[in-house]
């Protein structure tokens, strides 16, 4: 008889496939641990190949995983007759057994050496398994009308990405992301999809917060850092759905920080946002920027690229600025933010006139301004354009454009008096203004 082979294989509570030598024909003796109760068949299922079962005797503590070491050896004649009636008893006792008992579903598993990471790869895997659950994919769908049946149909119109914010089921992302949906779907980690409904938005920040009726095993919100204290250099991990790829992990460090965007949807500026080296591409917009241990420090909006991929520069709404709009939008449904209720000229053309300020183009009469009296642009009798007011100052703060407006605004009130100093022609003046809230959008 020929000299005894082994094969080693690990499994668990699933049917194995092993490769055995050709020289090889049958299995003579397969070693179990003694906790093991259940028996084991092993039959040959191809020239090369044995299938080997053994399920977990599910009322004994049996380890999850175990180790089978089977010796293989050359026979021939009735010893090998005998060895195949064995082979075939045991494979119906196996098989009466499986019947009975409530095992798992089958899984292959690869026999390969136990991979070996860095301390810092693991670190990154751990956040990424960590985090993946509380990250969303939202679906954006438009109502469309067919030109030749006139059946009305939903269809996607885009798509992004948002993460949970808390277990009452509100998920925040851009505004962008949602805009002009007649319908929202959400899609969990687990694929379990959900209609979502709008509790409310902020255009001028860009942010959006939903709500789906999930179960609340299912909802795990991401823990809440700071962005106060962001430093230039420091590693941040964005997590997306870009491409509408599932759940993408990107890395990189903090590029810079007090950046300044303007938003999508109305043009306001966005102050101190964060800028990243983090691979951002369209899908991943909404999605969280997180530091090190896994904490929110930002949410993914935004990237400066002339072909519209990454380009290595994204930014994103700095957390301490979301913080405060998601709250007032879960309470209220709405941000309450100041306005002076005025349409101003674009920069260039301001610059063009040789003066520095914002030039006020309208200011309908039953706004702040209006009511305080400051003067719009418009044309004479006979077509000649008479420039309005152009505002120079306020509260004493220089204003050279509609970005310094907009960030001295963000610092007030509603109901805040404010000084406007305006050049009216060829003299300034100051007028006070009491601020009032915008109206709400639909």
């Amino acid at each position: 008889m020929a000299a005894a082979s082994s094969l080693i294989c690990t499994f668990s509570r699933s049917n194995c496939t092993f490769s055995r030598s050709p020289n090889t024909k049958l299995v003579t003796s397969v070693y179990l641990p003694k906790s093991l109760h259940l028996h084991t068949s092993i039959r040959p299922i191809s020239p090369t190949f044995l299938l080997i079962r053994s399920p977990l005797n599910r009322y004994s503590r049996t380890p999850r995983s175990c180790h089978l070491k089977l010796n293989v050896s050359k026979k021939n004649g009735l010893s090998s007759a005998l060895d195949s009636l064995l082979l075939v008893c045991t494979s119906l006792a196996l098989s009466f057994t499986l019947f009975l008992a409530d095992v798992d579903s089958a899984s292959a598993f690869v026999v390969t050496s136990p991979r070996k990471l860095q301390s810092d790869e693991l670190a990154t895997v751990r956040l990424f398994q960590a985090n993946t659950p509380s990250v969303v994919y939202i679906t954006n769908l438009a109502v469309r009308q067919d030109a030749f049946t006139l059946d009305v149909l939903e269809v996607p119109q885009g798509s992004g990405s948002g993460f949970i914010w808390d277990k009452q089921g509100h998920i925040v992302t851009n505004y962008h992301v949602i805009r002009g949906a007649s319908d929202l779907k959400v899609t969990l980690a687990d694929q379990t999809t959900y209609d979502a409904q709008v509790v409310g938005f902020d255009q001028d920040k860009d942010v959006a917060v939903l709500r789906v009726n999930a179960p609340k095993d299912k909802l795990r919100p991401l823990p809440i850092g700071v962005s106060a204290d962001l430093l230039v250099g420091q590693k941040v991990y964005a997590i997306g759905n870009p491409f509408g790829l599932d759940h993408t992990l990107t890395t990189g460090v903090i590029s810079g920080l007090r950046r300044e965007i303007s938003s999508a949807a109305t043009g306001r500026p966005i102050q101190d946002v964060i800028q990243t080296d983090a691979a951002i591409n369209p899908g991943n917009s909404g999605g969280p920027l997180l530091d090190s241990s896994g904490n929110l420090i930002g949410i993914n909006t935004a990237i400066y690229s002339p072909s519209g991929a990454s380009s290595g520069v994204g930014f994103s709404i700095p957390v301490d600025t979301v913080n405060g709009i998601v709250d007032q939008l879960v309470k209220f449904g709405k941000v309450t933010r100041p306005i002076l209720g005025i349409k101003f000229a674009p920069d260039q053309s301001v610059e063009q006139l040789g003066v520095s300020g914002v030039l006020v183009l309208d200011a309908p009469i039953d706004g702040p301004a209006g009511k305080a009296g400051l003067l719009p642009t418009k044309r004479d009798a006979y077509g000649r354009l008479i420039l309005g007011d152009i505002i120079t100052s306020v509260n004493g703060k220089k204003v050279t454009n509609g970005s310094d407006l907009y960030r001295i605004l963000d610092q007030c009130k509603v109901g805040d008096k404010v000084e406007v100093e305006v050049l009216r022609g060829d003299r300034k003046e100051k007028i006070p203004v009491l601020l009032e809230p915008k109206p709400d959008e639909s």
